[in-house]
């Protein structure tokens, strides 16, 4: 077990804070207002299939500082002293111009308590201009960009209409970590029609990549959703409990060391959550997964180095 991790079985995001920052780090997440090219028709009007308002029914509404008061009160309430992470999650957050994202982001690092920014975007939506500010701004703050890579196979990202294939995201990870610009890559596991294999195989290939952080959750079927009309006329399997507990243990163990599992599940709109109804209860489903390490004697990265060094 890698001595950063803690005493846990994986170098999660919260002994990652604690490592770099010795201090409680909290999420204000904060809808910018911004679009994306697959929902207004540069790619794509449908936008990915899975899509329920690009994850904006977790954010507030109003200016950028509006909604970080609104967050900060509710972070200050579960942790007083508490520093923020201002987290643009809703949509494409580098889909704007230059000068428009320069003033929602320093808005965002002018508030109090304000310690860093987390920006969720697509790797083929960062232009020269925007690659050169986030460089700037990765020497004077805490910076993550967190990019949808979803999957490694372009067939099932084609079928979900993602409009984004692995290879402009692997070159968009290169590009930002040899800026020094923090990379966190999203992933989904239970894609329609993705066996197990291919799953362990998103997360080989990405390892390869050596992203600073990874975010692993479940497939949500949203009511309201393309997929939720296609599930309904055409069920496809959903991961049970145990399928996906089992899988992100393994896909754990295949990770590089030094990357932070920032998330293992997921939360989607409970009020419209079609499927899987177990995913509610997200703090057994964590349970479950440190259970399957500890009762398999397994831990991050114990079967990287059997695929990295191929």
């Amino acid at each position: 077990m890698h001595p950063i991790y803690q005493n846990q079985r994986y170098y999660s995001l919260s002994c990652f804070n604690k490592r770099n920052f010795g201090i409680r780090v909290m999420k204000a997440v904060i809808d910018a207002g911004f679009s994306c090219p697959s929902k207004d028709g540069t790619m794509s009007s449908k936008g990915c299939l899975f899509c329920d308002g690009g994850s904006g029914y977790f954010t507030g509404k109003g200016s950028v500082t509006e909604q970080l008061e609104a967050e900060s009160r509710r972070i200050y309430k579960k942790a007083p002293d508490a520093k923020i992470i201002a987290y643009f999650q809703a949509n494409t957050n580098t889909y704007a111009p230059i000068d428009v994202l320069k003033t929602t982001y320093e808005e965002a690092l002018a508030f109090p308590n304000v310690i860093g920014l987390s920006i969720a975007t697509r790797a083929d939506c960062i232009s020269e201009e925007v690659y050169t500010y986030l460089e700037e701004l990765a020497k004077r703050t805490y910076l993550t960009v967190e990019l949808g890579l979803q999957t490694i196979h372009d067939e099932t990202a084609a079928r979900m209409n993602l409009c984004c294939q692995r290879e402009t995201i692997q070159k968009c990870t290169e590009r930002l970590k040899s800026l020094g610009v923090r990379v966190c890559l999203h992933i989904i596991n239970g894609l329609p029609f993705e066996t197990r294999e291919q799953m362990l195989e998103t997360v080989k290939i990405a390892g390869s990549w050596h992203p600073d952080g990874v975010k692993i959750q479940l497939l949500h079927v949203i009511k309201g959703t393309i997929l939720s009309e296609i599930y309904e006329k055409h069920p496809f399997h959903i991961l049970t409990e145990e399928e996906y507990v089992s899988i992100v243990a393994e896909q754990i163990r295949l990770l590089p060391p030094e990357t932070v599992c920032e998330r293992l599940t997921g939360d989607g709109d409970a009020e419209k959550l079609v499927a899987p109804m177990w995913s509610k209860n997200k703090r057994r489903v964590l349970n479950l997964i440190s259970k399957k390490l500890k009762e398999t004697n397994a831990f991050q990265s114990d079967r990287y180095s059997l695929y990295s060094a191929m």
